[in-house]
């Protein structure tokens, strides 16, 4: 009978544990970052695509949480349980003619919208080169890891054609991911006056000394998120 008590008692413990948060793994309460389904034609969604239709707006979508969640899998891989890497892979396999068709969708519009093609393909590898560089963060690495690991978790079980319904429901979700926030938890109080950069403005150094009376104080508060 003891027995099977403790084996009731470690089998429940494994249950937990497989249900437990993403976010027990930086042992923190992370803040909900949850928002709203998006169209893609958002201003803080991504590069803008003015004329899009619908299908083209989607398509920019798709790829910026494909972007996205390559970025996580170069960036997250210091805590290997979240799985950032396999999951990303396991993606471009399951989703390949979704992603596929995406870009080429992508690539079309930008070849429709340009002057000639080549302004097109130009504009493509811009459009490409910037989506990454949005999603590099220092200061909200864990938020945007967790986030990220969520999000990859769920699209590897998605049925395939579905990849863009899960990006056009949590892209803003992983948007918010990129402000830093802290402990939910257990709050503390933050001062963002001890939080100093010296300004670099060009007219407010005359060799290499700076000009108070033209620019006041030197160094000024960095703002953080609240908590």
């Amino acid at each position: 009978m003891r027995m099977m008590r403790l084996a009731g008692t470690v089998a429940g413990a494994a249950a937990l544990m497989a249900t437990a948060p993403a976010g027990a793994q930086f042992f923190m309460k992370a803040k909900d970052l949850r928002g709203e389904r998006i169209v893609g034609n958002e201003p803080d969604m991504g590069q803008p695509l003015p004329g899009a239709t619908p299908a083209e707006l989607r398509a920019g979508v798709v790829w910026n949480m494909r972007a996205a969640l390559n970025v996580a899998a170069l960036q997250c891989q210091f805590e290997p349980t979240l799985l950032t890497v396999s999951n990303y892979n396991a993606i471009l396999a399951d989703h390949r003619q979704e992603l596929a068709d995406s870009f080429d969708t992508l690539t079309k519009y930008f070849i429709r919208t340009a002057k000639t093609k080549k302004e097109g393909q130009t504009a493509l590898d811009q459009f490409g080169t910037k989506t990454y560089a949005g999603f590099a963060t220092v200061n909200s690495q864990f938020n945007f890891c967790r986030v990220a690991s969520a999000i990859g978790r769920d699209a590897i079980f998605a049925p395939r054609g579905q990849f863009g319904e899960i990006a056009l429901d949590r892209l803003r979700e992983l948007r918010n991911s990129l402000t830093p926030w802290g402990e939910q938890q257990f709050p503390r109080y933050f001062n963002p006056s001890f939080a100093t950069l010296p300004r670099f403005d060009k007219q407010c150094w005359k060799k290499d000394v700076f000009d108070t009376k033209k620019c006041g104080e030197p160094l000024q508060p960095v703002v953080y998120a609240a908590r």
